[in-house]
């Protein structure tokens, strides 16, 4: 489930269609909690996900719907930016959030000039989810000119080793020009060497991703 707008401002968003975009509701249907729960069961669904755009402004739905299909024994899941303040997190772990998939964007220049936030809060909710007992992967688009580098993608993933352990996968994705930024796709190899170095720094599960082959 998802719907439009974000908290960040990315000029390379994958889902701008969606992110950058005001709420219509012409474009748009409203499912209620419980409806969403029916149409889980008729699809054979195992768990949900608030995704698409960032499913920090949905945080009331998703309480809503996490308390419904946590009952009725699904798992519950976000794939996020990570940025939201700590009463948001704890109140998404006591409504049956098991699992989230962090993007972590770039280093901390990065993020405050692309992005407006700080990262080290998308680092601080990481840490505390995992604490709480949330299921938590990583996801870097890796995007040429902005967190290519070498001295980036190791920080990332000396940090994803330091601060939430080895065995905590780390997703390295393709990036294509959208939205307002216009830096060429990323080259396999440099996913390639990004998963070597995140091998390197310790940690048992470095993926490459989301790289269509010519």
């Amino acid at each position: 489930m998802g719907t439009w707008s974000c908290n960040f401002t990315c000029p390379w968003c994958q889902n701008w269609e969606l992110s950058k975009s005001y709420p219509d509701a012409k474009r748009g249907t409203y499912t209620s909690p419980s409806e969403f729960v029916k149409l889980m069961k008729r699809y054979d669904c195992k768990g949900s996900s608030i995704s698409f755009n960032e499913p920090t402004l949905l945080l009331e739905y998703a309480l809503d719907v996490f308390d419904l299909t946590r009952d009725a024994g699904y798992y519950n899941t976000y794939v996020t930016n990570g940025y939201m303040s700590e009463g948001a997190l704890k109140l998404l772990a006591e409504h049956g959030l098991n699992a989230m998939n962090i993007d972590v964007k770039g280093n901390k220049r990065a993020v405050q000039r692309y992005c407006g936030a700080d990262v080290d809060k998308v680092w601080r909710n990481a840490v505390q989810a995992k604490r709480w007992g949330v299921h938590i992967e990583m996801t870097t688009l890796v995007i040429p000119s902005v967190n290519d580098n070498h001295a980036c993608l190791r920080g990332i993933a000396k940090r994803i080793k330091n601060e939430l352990g080895k065995d905590t996968p780390w997703h390295l994705s393709a990036y294509y020009p959208a939205y307002r930024f216009e830096s060429p796709p990323t080259p396999v190899t440099t996913l390639e060497q990004g998963r070597d170095m995140g091998v390197a720094e310790g940690l048992s599960y470095v993926y490459v991703g989301n790289y269509i082959k010519g």
